[in-house]
């Protein structure tokens, strides 16, 4: 072992790695659900690994999930239903270790859960969208873990969420792993790139430890399992139709690890598809994330006829019209969608942003909106009657619909007619425009009235690397790049619209995957080769 490489001595070396400061038989990059899967499997599977985060906190945005991993009891039930979700996007094989993969899950779980005592539970429920084979699908989580639960949160995730008991599930087997010698945890330690030979195989990685630059080989294999990038503006500008989109819970997810595959020579694929609902922008420019509105229960169309809890709002654009149905069946998955619209006659996107439109009535119901972070610094804790808002400017307050209409810059007539049809449809019990359920529907009658200005928030990006059923990243020829796998939210499989609980079933399946095939890549012999470029 050699001394570390000071930044300005690797600079001078013009990135080429020359030398290894520490070797380890797999590497994997970002330390969420995904990462910790494939750590665990790689060493079961008998490899030494390195598992690097570069946040201070594992957990990414796997901890502040639902804690839903879909799971299904007919592989070829739930690859019917994955087909139809991806829309002809991503390739069959893929699809089918997915849909193999999700009959395994709550088996693996409950193997994990001999570390800790969790308690594994299945629950039956049908996809969200009404796909053949939605009626297989039912979430495996993790219903308590003795001594573990902490309404103030886990680690820097806050409020304390199902994930939280997923993640540390996950992290009790990473910990036992590290106990005895088989896992090395480095925290607050950023990745820059990948390492190759001159053969282009991934061989290592070149990172940052504190002010040293160091290279770490890897004798099998790098997993990439560090996230997509919804907190990469300049990512998000050059993939997403409309924008800003506000990230909604994490910083850490940059696209790191898309422009390392990249610059290996991996293809990408899904770029354009993100996950989320429409929120709230934080008055102080300096807060990070966008607020989520209020989310309400999801709901399958010709599925079942569960009882849905009223909405207290309307969406309006900036002509002071509707435009949408407010509650569709999954308003995580969709909810972002609706601002893409472009208007080429105003040559502006003309729901961008849109505004959130509730009466006094409505402002009684409930909060507004909800903040869900994995971030030791930012943090904002709605108030139980929206009242805070309206002092901090998260909300905009008027005596009338009028007043309110000049506040926000918008056609008063407009929209006194638009809440007029809405109130008139209230009463009878039917949303003629756009079909919301009637059950949601509250009139807006009662003064002072309220807005909110509503703009896209991305739960999770799904583009990223392509790869194959075994998890091999891909080059744009669709010959693997030896040496490197991805999993997780990195080159998710969905490329159409989202499975709820879909990105923690590519965590556990991916992750199994990636990290035993990872640790039986190459051999102890190989890459004994001169050059390497970083």
């Amino acid at each position: 072992m050699v001394a570390f490489l000071s930044a300005s001595e690797h600079r001078a070396a013009s990135g080429a790695a020359s030398q290894w400061q520490a070797e380890y038989d797999v590497i994997v990059v970002g330390y969420g659900a995904a990462g910790a899967v494939a750590a665990i499997e790689s060493a079961d599977a008998g490899a030494r690994v390195l598992l690097i985060e570069k946040m201070p906190d594992p957990g990414g945005i796997s901890i502040l999930s639902a804690g839903g991993v879909r799971v299904a009891d007919d592989a070829d039930a739930a690859f019917r239903y994955l087909r139809e979700t991806c829309g002809g996007r991503t390739p069959d094989d893929v699809l089918r270790a997915l849909a193999l993969g999700m009959t395994e899950v709550a088996g693996y779980l409950r193997d994990l859960a001999r570390v800790d005592g969790a308690v594994v539970r299945v629950e039956s429920a049908v996809g969200n969208y009404p796909f053949p084979g939605c009626d297989s699908l039912a979430y495996a989580d993790i219903e308590s873990i003795p001594g573990f639960g902490d309404p103030a949160g886990y680690l820097a995730a806050r409020p304390f969420r199902p994930g939280c008991l997923l993640f540390r599930l996950l992290l009790d087997n990473v910990e036992a792993r590290r106990a005895d010698g088989r896992i090395d945890v480095w925290l607050s330690t950023p990745v820059e790139r990948l390492v190759q030979d001159a053969g282009r195989e991934v061989c290592g990685v070149r990172l940052r430890r504190g002010d040293d630059v160091i290279c770490v080989r890897a004798r099998r294999a790098v997993v990439l399992a560090c996230g997509g990038f919804e907190a990469d503006e300049d990512m998000k500008r050059q993939y997403f139709v409309s924008t800003p989109v506000l990230p909604g819970s994490f910083r850490g997810n940059t696209g790191d690890g898309i422009r390392m595959a990249q610059a290996a020579g991996a293809a990408l694929w899904h770029m354009w598809h993100h996950h989320g609902p429409y929120g709230i922008r934080h008055p102080d420019p300096s807060y990070p994330f966008g607020i989520y509105a209020k989310i309400l229960p999801m709901w399958t169309p010709e599925r079942g006829a569960k009882q849905l809890p009223k909405m207290a709002w309307i969406i309006v654009d900036q002509r002071g019209r509707r435009y949408v149905n407010e509650y569709p069946p999954y308003i995580s998955d969709t909810g972002v969608r609706q601002f893409d619209h472009f208007d080429p006659c105003a040559y502006r996107h003309d729901r961008l942003p849109s505004f959130l439109i509730f009466d006094e009535a409505g402002r009684r119901m409930y909060p507004m909106g909800r903040s869900i972070t994995n971030d030791r610094d930012a943090w904002y804790e709605w108030s139980a009657d929206n009242l805070r808002e309206v002092e901090n400017g998260l909300l905009i307050k008027a005596d009338t619909l009028e007043a309110l209409a000049t506040r926000l810059g918008i056609d008063a007539q407009a929209l006194l007619r638009t809440v007029r049809e809405w109130n008139a449809g209230c009463d009878v019990g039917r949303d003629a425009a756009f079909g919301r359920r009637p059950e949601t529907m509250v009139p807006l009658r009662e003064g002072p009235f309220y807005a909110a200005l509503l703009w896209p928030v991305v739960i999770n990006t799904q583009g990223g690397p392509v790869h194959d059923a075994s998890q091999r990243v891909l080059d744009p020829f669709g010959d693997p790049i030896e040496g490197l796998f991805a999993a997780g939210e990195l080159g998710s499989a969905f490329g159409h619209i989202y499975m709820a609980g879909g990105n923690l079933a590519e965590c556990i399946v991916g992750g199994r995957i990636a990290g035993r095939n990872a640790a039986q890549a190459g051999g102890a012999g190989r890459r004994d080769v001169g050059a390497l470029r970083a």
